[in-house]
């Protein structure tokens, strides 16, 4: 074998333009092919980052049933499921597919605004609402879990409302007071603007919801929010939750508790994803078969020049599999070569292209580094060196040396 990598390294090295030639298709499919997945990783991950972040596609709300409707008419379940936090830590625990967990009750509460009053959406929650739903603050911050653990009176604003409230600038909103049930709260944060505005929205810990909500005759269900690693995920932060249902509830919890998610727009986005990888694996497929029909090439016209020195090398007592190796391990080489210039032209034109995007478009799309591209790239130049080698090299190993000698 190191003889055969000798020769086949010296022949290389006798032709240099020939070898140069043909290692630059190899160059140029596998810069397309680390270019393209390394494109198409960050892509990707900026159009996760998207979704995770403007959509609920990853969301997994697990919500308790307070009534039951028997022909159209509500009946009020009494034993209705009443999630504490230590339940939401619970089901988080045993989920692994889950990033985060969110206990929110939404209720209605009356606020005094600039001197009068006005009705307010009014959204109790933990700590955890931001990363959960993937919302950032306009200005300020959320409020902490050590505020809600003693149920301060701190408050976070809607977009629309702090507008209001700061007379058009919202970080003026932050530190000012306002007075929900006749109590004072400090505004700490404001989140950011979602676009149109339903109605004026007041975030405050879960702990303080007894305060700020009006009484009711019986206990508040509070929802619980999952949120999934990765799309592909949710289906198995469903089940999770589906889980705990089943030994907290019993068989037939659905009676008593109901798990939302958007699965069919989530299996489209799966879908979506799958494709567009397919695309891009088409695209460099195509860019690799290029390289490799010119490493056949080159192989096939080395053959023939050489057929009278196979003929000797035969006739001396090179076995079949001697030459199948050199020219194998020809072939090897060119595309390994090509395959390791072709991967930094390809992390490089890479970058450049994503940098382009960033200037131009004010995209935060950057070109994904993975040991996976690089282990493609590097398989990929295996895979083109013996499929496109093995034919020039059996039609070396196969020919008569006494017809190979002959020949001129």
């Amino acid at each position: 074998m190191i003889a055969s990598l000798s020769i086949a390294l010296g022949t290389l090295r006798a032709n240099p333009l020939r070898t140069v030639l043909s290692t630059l298709g190899i160059v140029i499919g596998a810069a397309a092919l680390v270019a393209v997945l390394t494109l198409g990783d960050g892509m990707e991950r900026f159009g996760r980052q998207q979704l995770a972040t403007t959509t609920d596609l990853q969301s997994v709300v697990l919500a308790p049933r307070t009534a039951q409707i028997i022909d159209n008419q509500a009946y009020p379940i009494e034993d209705y499921l009443v999630l504490t936090r230590e339940d939401a830590e619970a089901i988080l625990a045993g989920i692994p597919e889950a990033e985060a967990g969110l206990l929110s009750l939404t209720g209605s509460a009356v606020i005094e605004v600039a001197g009068g009053t006005d009705t307010a959406i009014v959204e109790a929650t933990l700590p955890t609402l931001a990363q959960v739903l993937g919302r950032g603050m306009a200005a300020g911050r959320y409020f902490t879990a050590e505020e809600a653990g003693r149920a301060a009176p701190v408050v976070v604003l809607s977009f629309g409302l702090a507008t209001e409230l700061g007379g058009g600038e919202v970080s003026a909103a932050v530190g000012s007071t306002l007075r929900i049930r006749g109590i004072d709260h400090q505004v700490v944060g404001v989140m950011t603007s979602t676009g149109h505005e339903r109605a004026p929205t007041v975030f405050v810990p879960l702990e303080s919801a007894g305060a700020v909500l009006a009484p009711t005759p019986r206990p508040r269900a509070p929802s619980l929010i999952l949120q999934a690693r990765r799309v592909e995920e949710v289906k198995a932060v469903q089940e999770g939750v589906q889980r705990w249902l089943t030994a907290r509830l019993g068989p037939d919890w659905a009676d008593k508790a109901r798990v939302q998610t958007n699965m069919a727009r989530v299996n489209q986005t799966e879908r979506a994803i799958l494709v567009f990888k397919l695309f891009l694996g088409a695209i460099t497929g195509i860019s690799l078969l290029v390289g490799g029909i010119g490493i056949m090439n080159v192989l096939l016209a080395s053959v023939i020049e050489r057929t009278r020195e196979i003929g000797v090398r035969k006739a001396i007592g090179a076995r079949r599999r001697d030459l199948l190796a050199q020219f194998l391990l020809e072939s090897v080489t060119i595309a390994g070569l090509g395959s390791l210039l072709g991967t930094l032209l390809g992390f490089a034109s890479a970058m450049g292209v994503t940098a382009v995007m960033r200037e131009r478009f004010d995209a935060p799309v950057y070109a994904a580094f993975s040991w996976g591209t690089l282990l493609v790239s590097a398989g990929a130049a295996i895979v083109v060196g013996v499929t496109f080698g093995i034919y020039p090299a059996l039609r070396a190993a196969r020919l008569s040396p006494i017809e190979a000698i002959r020949h001129e």
